[in-house]
Parts: structure tokens; C-alpha cells; sequence
């Protein structure tokens, strides 16, 4: 959520702002200037009729004691009570109207992001070099099934176009993954947390994902309970409500974390023949990092994120670049976000495997998340950061892809076969 002071010193900047994100909220911002008016006003008159109230109030004993009529008195009152509940009922639909604004727009982009969608992201830097084939290299779906690591059409059988279904030596490899990312986060000094996968809606309100993408998730119906719950399409909606309406310690920040969970989507996926398999999905496992940091501590907490992002990416042996996105590429919570993408042969470009992302105050101000400067005693919103540590829905295609040999087999990457039980080479049995 943005800062309604920022809105009303800077409207015009605000406005080009969002702009420059793509997103024309002009008349959303002018209408929130006039709620903000009309709340201030229903308040101060709000104020003035209690003061009255509470004035009169005191008058009445003394005027029964001087023996005097305190009808027209009781009149006032009356008035005054039918004031204050018309007030109140003018004011809840004013406040209603002007959160539903607030939550609707989209945070402002950092003023060094170029404006307009991803025909202006910025590559900012290359590792490695592309992989070359000496021979005519497979797809990954056809590795998969032809070394039994991967079960597309009972995927389906089971639960619907959009899934698969891990087997074997495939399992194990995406185990390793999720070893090898978890084990290198603990290494880092990150706590790990294992959340709930099924939220309640607040965190996706907290997160900034609702209301605008509120049918994009899977939400869950139960005839017992009147709350609204979804499954959890990353682990940062979890994160990112772990201290909600809470006041932090300014000597426990920064606070570390990553969370291992299965994510949900309802994106059907693509149907663009260089997309097939497991490319995209309504399931797949992620590790995520996410931080809580003071304001100015929060621009070095992003580069920490993103180099530990390529860091990993690096370990798997991996050719990759990292994109600095325009604004318009941002998701709508974020400020700013580099992602991180590798190639994967088959797919002919480059994809990404890693978002990292800071949304400074966005997060915080929806979720009421502050922390107590030990300077003056006074409460601030904490900056929120999160980043892909990482997915493997990409990393597993493009690990398969990029490691097959000649013979249909693939070399398993060094930094997993600790987890594999030191096996270097997966090949097709008997």
C-alpha cells in the first residue's frame, strides 16, 4: 500500500509513477484525494459533535439542580446522537471505498527502472558461456521419459493437464534440488521455516496478490467456516505475513529467512510447442528467501538476494544472465526486481528461474509490519524483499536438457550427487 502522505504531497509524481509501470490509475488517485478529504472532514466533524456532546452532558445535573427545563436540552442530545450515527454511517462507507482504492494500486517503481513492459529490461551482466551440442540434442520431456524420471500422463491421469508426476531417479534429482538450495540457505545464515500451504486471505491481501488476483489462486470451500482460504502460489504470501501487525525490535533486523513449499496456480499454461512438459504448471516446488530489513539497510539486503540467487545458478553449472526489468515488468507489489535466466536448448531464448525483488514499504504498510527505532522511540514500517532460491519446475528441464550426452544419458551436476548417493550419470535401465 502506498503512502497517502506521498500521494498528497506528490500526486502528479505518483500518477507518473504507475504510469510508467503501465497502469493508468489517474482517476483512482484523484478519487482517493477526495475520499481522504471527506474522511478528515467526517472526523473533525465527527470531534466537534462529541466535544458538544460531552459539554452538554455535564450541563444537564446543574441545570435539574437550578430547577430549570432541560427538555430543550435532551433535544440537543438526541440531535446530536443522530448526528454522530450519521456520521458514522457516512464515514464507514467513505473509509470502505477509500481502502478498496488504497489496495488497488500498485507500488511505485524505483525512479532508476526504465518505464514501459519487458521490451526495456536491461541485461546487466552474462556467466558462462551457452551450451554447444555436437550431436542433435533431445527434448527434455523425451529424456525424462526415456530414462523413467518423469510420468507426464499419469501427471494427468491424476490431477489434470497442467501436472506430472516425479518417478524414480527423478524424484531423487529433484530432492537433490531442493537439498542442495536448502542446504546452502542454512549455510548463509538464513532460518528456515516450513509454513502452511493453505492460507487465509489476509496474507495474499498483506503480499499485495489481492484483490487484484484473487481468482488466479486456487481457493479452498469449507461448508464450516466462513473464512476465505486459498493454496499458497508461493511461499512469500506466508512470509510476508509472518509478522503482521506486529512490532519488531530495531536490534533484530535484519530478519533471514527461506521456506521450501509446493506453489499452486491456476495458469493453464502454455500451449506454444516450445513449452511443453514442465515448463509451466498448477504445481511445482520452490524454495523461496525473503527478508525483513530496516529502510536504509534494504538496498544492500537486494543485492545479497541476488547475488545468492546466481550463486546458486552458478553451483548447477549453469550459462545465465541477470535482467534488470522495466518498470512495467515489476509485478504489481514490487519496486524493483532483477530475474535471473538460463537457457534451456529446447525452449531456443532465455527463461527465467529466479525473481528477486524488493517491495520497500508496499508490503508492510498493508500488513501493519513495523519495527521500534531505538533512536527515538518511534514505530516504522520494516522493507520487505523476497527472491526464488530457487524453482525447479525450469531448473529440472534445463539441468537435463544441458547435461544429455550423445547416448541419451545425462551427467548429474557435482554439487547433487551427495544426494544421490555419489551416482554422476543417469542412464536409460536395461
Amino acid at each position: 500500500m502506498l503512502d497517502i502522505k506521498r500521494i498528497k504531497d506528490d500526486p502528479e509524481g505518483v500518477k507518473a509513477g504507475l504510469r510508467a509501470k503501465e497502469v493508468d490509475c489517474d482517476a483512482a488517485v484523484d478519487r482517493i484525494l477526495e475520499l481522504d478529504e471527506q474522511r478528515r472532514a467526517l472526523i473533525a466533524d465527527t470531534e466537534t459533535r462529541k466535544a458538544r456532546q460531552n459539554k452538554v452532558s455535564k450541563e444537564i445535573p446543574q441545570l435539574k439542580k437550578q430547577g430549570k427545563d432541560v427538555a430543550p436540552i435532551f433535544a440537543e442530545m438526541a440531535e446530536l446522537k443522530k448526528g454522530l450515527a450519521e456520521d458514522a454511517e457516512k464515514l464507514d462507507a467513505v473509509m470502505a471505498e477509500y481502502r478498496t482504492l488504497m489496495l488497488s494500486l500498485p507500488n511505485l517503481p524505483d525512479p532508476d527502472l526504465l518505464p514501459g513492459g519487458k521490451e526495456n529490461n536491461q541485461p546487466l551482466r552474462y556467466f558462462g558461456e551457452p551450451h554447444k551440442f555436437d550431436f542433435t540434442p533431445k527434448h527434455h520431456v523425451d529424456l525424462c521419459q526415456d530414462l523413467g524420471l518423469i510420468d507426464y500422463e499419469r501427471g494427468v491421469k491424476l490431477a489434470g493437464a497442467g501436472n506430472w508426476m516425479y518417478t524414480g531417479m527423478g524424484a531423487r534429482l529433484e530432492w537433490a534440488l531442493l537439498n542442495y538450495f536448502i542446504d546452502t540457505h542454512i549455510a548463509d545464515g538464513y532460518d528456515f521455516i516450513l509454513p502452511p500451504h493453505m492460507l487465509e486471505y489476509q496474507c495474499g491481501e498483506t503480499a499485495g496478490q489481492f484483490p487484484k488476483f484473487a481468482d488466479e489462486v486456487y481457493k479452498i470451500a469449507n461448508p464450516t467456516d466462513d473464512r476465505i482460504h486459498y493454496m499458497l502460489p508461493t511461499a512469500e504470501a506466508a512470509l510476508a505475513s509472518v509478522y503482521r501487525d506486529e512490532i519488531l525490535a530495531e536490534k533484530d533486523l535484519p530478519k533471514k529467512f527461506f521456506a521450501y513449499t509446493p506453489c499452486f496456480r491456476r495458469e493453464a499454461g502454455s500451449h506454444r510447442a516450445d513449452e511443453r512438459g514442465m515448463v509451466r504448471g498448477h504445481q511445482f516446488n520452490k524454495v523461496e528467501m525473503f527478508q525483513y530489513t530496516r529502510p536504509e539497510d534494504s538496498d544492500a539486503a537486494f543485492d545479497e538476494l541476488v547475488r545468492k540467487a546466481e550463486n546458486l545458478v552458478k553451483g548447477l553449472g549453469f550459462h545465465f544472465r541477470t535482467v534488470k526489468l522495466a518498470a512495467g515488468d515489476c509485478s504489481a507489489s514490487m519496486a524493483r526486481t532483477y530475474d535471473i535466466e538460463i537457457q534451456i536448448p529446447s525452449m531456443n531464448g532465455y527463461k527465467e528461474v529466479s525473481s528477486v525483488s524488493n517491495a520497500r514499504d508496499y508490503q508492510a504498510r498493508r500488513g501493519n509490519i513495523r519495527f521500534r527505532r531505538e533512536a527515538t522511540g518511534k514505530p516504522e514500517f520494516v522493507h520487505t524483499l523476497n527472491g526464488s532460491g530457487l524453482a525447479t519446475s525450469r531448473i529440472f528441464p534445463a539441468m537435463v536438457e544441458q547435461n544429455q550426452r550423445a547416448d541419451g544419458s545425462v551427467v548429474v551436476p557435482e554439487v547433487l550427487r551427495k544426494y544421490l548417493g555419489g551416482i554422476e550419470v543417469i542412464e536409460k535401465k536395461g
